[in-house]
């Protein structure tokens, strides 16, 4: 479901300022100067509170600098029936920063001698149908395994709110097939590190949920932290949200379904403790901690940009270590630099607003390197502008379209979503939203553009292609009409299909609603993504199903009946 629900999601940053922050910042605590402080503490507020409503679901943040906390707040609601604000020590799911629990478990086993990195997973599943293949804890670890993640399976939707034990959701996905052989590529996956957890709990003689408690949580004091229930009172636990076409509370979720890949709960505050276990080397020695943190490579030498539950990027320079998690009614992430001994936390009870962006400018300005505000645009000359348009084909396969409207430039990947460019003085072009820029070089005649995302690089040639060009037509709204309704992709994920003021909207489940162009009597583009519409007649004439055409798929849906 996650897959198609990045079909159609825009990610947008929320700009209201009305929301109410509860909390302090831990001036006194911060061992540096006061003004400094509170000058961050200012910027941490406008951010967040930009992004999280006092009416709405919202999150609580922590900064800490040297290991100091010198941050901490709430905002939002952490329950909007009762009208509770978030505070600091409120508890979330964190998703899938489980898996560096998971990961740092298994490495502790390691080093009681209880395993082996280089154990092959038939050592704890005998009969599990590796195809032929040694599929190692390494493989797991990294993702790089091939076993299909069952969490992109459509058949699991139908188990979410069972109570299934780790054996009997591993036969789940056991027989699917091997999505590529162990080593060859990375595919982040969530069938990997439930296995891991089996594991845990063969090599420990306890439950996972034993083993995390006695043997991380506790020693580590983090007393606001827990295996997830829906049954357990949990003090302080921040209710968590979804949207459809209004906030909802959260699907129930068994927690035995993520399990040692996303089913913990806690704090900013205790996932600034774990932060400094890990720092400390508390749990596992410090040749353990640099396995954690090794950028693993592929067969062929590629690197992948993840080690043992930690992703491996940058923040315009600076290396950081970090995860985010997502998972029904939350998301999540964390970061820690390093080099500047910087770590940020923030954890939202919404699972339609999530704090990745965010925690990200967060970070880049607690280490004074900040990513460029929109407002801080140059201005640059049409013809210059013009010049750069065109088609650009890239060393990593992808496609961009860059494209002019009203004297700005847009970039689209093929198959993606179109991006406004924000120029900047030091030359590059930013996309709106994210932290992707593109600069642009002329040189003989020839124009190359470097795209920069993060961590991940590519280069791009200008070519002779002309940019692709959609032709719309005009159907009155008696035509229009017969396209409306709700159309089902997958259980719980839909495109609702409307007339307004004579123009037909589209709405996926959770995300915003924009206007489809017809290119013929029954086709149809978005001009936000690069994404097509086609209903299908049924043979009375009706148009009761409809194909979704994005990035080489092609997805049906049925239209929904009215009871």
């Amino acid at each position: 479901m996650n897959i198609l629900k990045l079909l159609l999601c825009i990610s947008i940053v929320s700009l209201l300022f009305s929301c109410n922050a509860t909390g302090l910042t831990n001036e006194s605590e911060a061992g540096g100067d006061v003004s400094a402080s509170t000058s961050l503490s200012i910027k941490f507020d406008a951010l967040l509170s930009e992004q999280y409503q006092s009416d709405q679901p919202g999150a609580a943040a922590l900064v800490a600098i040297d290991g100091e906390v010198v941050y901490e707040k709430g905002f939002g609601l952490a329950n909007i029936e009762l009208n509770v604000p978030i505070k600091p020590e409120m508890v979330f799911e964190i998703g899938s920063i489980t898996k560096q629990f998971t990961a740092v478990a298994i490495l502790m086993l390691v080093e009681e001698g209880k395993l082996s990195l280089d154990d092959e997973i038939t050592k704890f599943l005998p009969h599990y149908p590796t195809k032929g293949h040694t599929i190692t804890l390494h493989h797991l670890l990294t993702h790089t395994s091939g076993i299909k993640s069952y969490t992109s399976m459509e058949s699991w939707t139908k188990l979410w709110r069972q109570d299934l034990s780790p054996l009997e959701l591993i036969n789940i996905f056991k027989d699917e097939p091997m999505d590529f052989e162990p080593g060859e590529q990375f595919l982040y996956n969530n069938s990997a590190y439930f296995i891991l957890g089996y594991v845990i709990e063969k090599a420990s003689g306890l439950t996972y949920q034993d083993y995390i408690h006695k043997e991380i949580f506790e020693p580590v004091g983090m007393t606001s932290s827990y295996y997830g229930s829906a049954q357990t009172i949990i003090p302080n636990r921040a209710s968590g949200y979804q949207q459809t076409d209004k906030i909802i509370n959260a699907e129930y979720l068994s927690m035995s379904q993520p399990y040692a890949a996303g089913s913990l709960m806690s704090t900013v505050h205790d996932l600034f403790k774990w932060n400094q276990a890990i720092r400390s080397n508390q749990l596992i020695n410090q040749a353990s901690t640099e396995k954690a943190f090794t950028n693993y490579e592929l067969n062929n030498g590629e690197k992948v940009g993840y080690g043992y539950g930690w992703f491996l990027s940058e923040i315009n320079g600076s290396s950081t270590k970090e995860h985010g998690g997502g998972i029904f009614g939350y998301v999540t992430n964390s970061i820690y630099l390093p080099e500047e001994n910087v770590f940020v936390a923030v954890l939202s009870n919404t699972d339609f607003n999530g704090p990745g962006f965010v925690s990200t400018k967060m970070a880049a300005i607690a280490i004074d390197k900040p990513y460029p505000e929109f407002s801080d645009d140059v201005s640059v000359d049409t013809d210059e502008l013009a010049s750069l348009v065109g088609v650009y084909d890239f060393d990593d396969g992808a496609t961009r379209f860059i494209t002019m409207h009203d004297g700005s430039l847009y970039s689209q990947r093929e198959g993606g979503t179109k991006f406004l460019l924000h120029p900047t003085a030091d030359g590059m072009f930013y996309f709106e939203g994210s932290f992707s820029n593109l600069r642009f070089t002329q040189e003989d005649g020839k124009t190359e553009v470097l795209f920069k995302s993060r961590a991940s690089e590519s280069v791009g040639i200008k070519t002779d292609k002309p940019v692709p060009v959609k032709t719309e037509i005009t159907l009155g709204s008696a035509t229009l009409m017969q396209f409306v309704g709700v159309f089902e992709l997958q259980p719980g994920f839909d495109i609702s299909i409307t007339l307004e003021d004579d123009k037909l909207m589209s709405q996926a489940t959770g995300q915003q609603k924009f206007q489809i162009y017809p290119m013929t009597k029954s086709r149809f583009f978005l001009k936000v993504v690069d994404a097509e519409l086609e209903f299908i007649a049924n043979e009375n004439g009706a148009y009761t199903s409809m194909i979704l055409y994005q990035g080489g798929q092609e997805i049906p849906a049925q239209k929904k009946t009215s009871n």
